[in-house]
């Protein structure tokens, strides 16, 4: 699943680990992930870095007081990857969605099946890195810019749910 809109409220360029705001039905979300055995991994881009705007020890910061805000409820990542790049400032690379790269190394890492996998974004490059990748599911949420995703394109192909929660339930068939 993709982090910033997903997991945490959309904050521009968010490298201050005091303003990560959980999102309703993330705990939810996560728990019933794990009630179906499902790996739990976190993939961003962070652009930012390249860009100069904060370094990678923010990012690992961001991360882990996610970590600390969904630990009291028993829910857990098993990990996060991020792309520090930008084709603009550091060139193309592998990792930065709609690449797959940082899907296909926790695939690697954590032996994962993709073609039994989800990736939940909302942008359609995270819809595009899933599909890249392989993952039988993918779905775009309305949170963060999935709103505004929807506005400006067709996303006739592609499901849509209102949130995490309700894109898991969808990718566990429980709706």
């Amino acid at each position: 699943m993709d982090r910033d809109g997903v997991v945490n409220a959309e904050v521009n360029y968010l490298h201050e680990p005091e303003k990560v705001i959980i999102l309703p039905g993330v705990v939810d979300a996560l728990r019933l992930l794990r009630e179906h055995q499902c790996k739990i991994i976190v993939v961003t881009n962070q652009a930012g870095v390249a860009k100069n705007l904060y370094g990678e020890e923010d990012i690992l910061a961001v991360h882990q007081r996610i970590v600390d805000l969904i630990a009291p409820f028993e829910v857990g990542i098993d990990a996060f990857y991020y792309c520090p790049h930008h084709p603009d400032h550091s060139g193309e690379c592998e990792c930065r969605k709609p690449m797959p790269g940082m899907l296909l190394r926790a695939a690697r890492e954590h032996d994962i099946d993709l073609s039994q996998s989800a990736m939940i974004g909302d942008r359609l490059s995270d819809i595009e890195a899933g599909q890249n990748a392989g993952c039988q599911f993918n779905c775009l949420v309305k949170t963060g810019y999935g709103r505004e995703v929807i506005a400006k394109h067709d996303v006739s192909g592609i499901t849509v749910a209102d949130n995490i929660l309700f894109a898991v339930e969808k990718f566990l068939g429980l709706e």
